[in-house]
């Protein structure tokens, strides 16, 4: 077989197209699945501490049932299902809306674990100083726990950006979406889908050390205090 990776360049900018859309369901995600686990883990953590509540029993059943169910299926659902009972729903809202909720079931329950390693006293310190639940989750758990189970939320949102292939089925013009456009038309899948693996492998790789950075900085005072 010969290669022939310049039969690729008349699609540089399907390429493109596709590699922005991956970037920007990834980040977009990332920032907004990652607030609404704090605040699913927060009520949670509330409900575990004697504080039950319709809201957050429901909440429990949004981690079961994202956690215990396809992406695909999750995805399928919000685009095909909603329209079917009247909702509409674009293809990109809908792989925007499955994968936020998706990376915040999942980091929400890892965040969770970070809260749970935290030491009760301190929570009762927190209290006796006067500040109040919310005050004391901000301030004295939030972040530990962050700084605990930090590697383990690289992972999942690198997961994430590596499930968003899945958008492509919805014909979301993703990175993938554009490797099936171009194959179905040049006939050279080998270089296709070589290009865009390489690419998939620098993005996780910078997605990564991204995080590491920020992680870095944000709990650069943690380590100088254990230190």
């Amino acid at each position: 077989m010969t290669l022939d990776f310049s039969t690729l360049l008349p699609y540089t900018e399907q390429i493109l197209h596709g590699l922005m859309t991956t970037i920007w369901l990834t980040a977009v995600t990332t920032m907004a699945g990652i607030a609404l686990a704090i605040v699913v883990a927060y009520l949670r953590d509330a409900a575990v501490n004697g504080r039950p509540s319709p809201i957050s029993r429901l909440l429990g059943g949004y981690v079961e049932v994202i956690r215990n169910t396809p992406f695909i299926v999750q995805l399928f659902f919000l685009f095909f299902g909603l329209p079917a009972l009247g909702i509409p729903i674009s293809a990109t809202v809908a792989a925007l809306l499955a994968m936020i909720l998706n990376l915040g079931a999942y980091t929400a329950e890892i965040l969770r674990a970070g809260i749970d390693s935290t030491q009760r006293g301190q929570h009762e310190a927190a209290r006796a100083l006067g500040l109040s639940r919310l005050q004391s989750f901000r301030h004295v758990v939030l972040v530990p726990a962050f700084s605990r189970v930090y590697p383990s939320l690289i992972s999942q949102c690198i997961i994430v950006m590596l499930g968003s292939a899945v958008v492509s089925q919805i014909s979301v013009f993703d990175l993938t979406y554009a490797a099936n456009f171009i194959q179905s038309r040049s006939f050279r899948g080998f270089e296709v889908y070589l290009v865009v693996t390489l690419i998939y492998l620098l993005l996780a790789v910078g997605l990564r050390l991204a995080f590491e950075f920020a992680g870095r900085r944000l709990f650069a005072f943690r380590q100088g205090g254990s230190a």
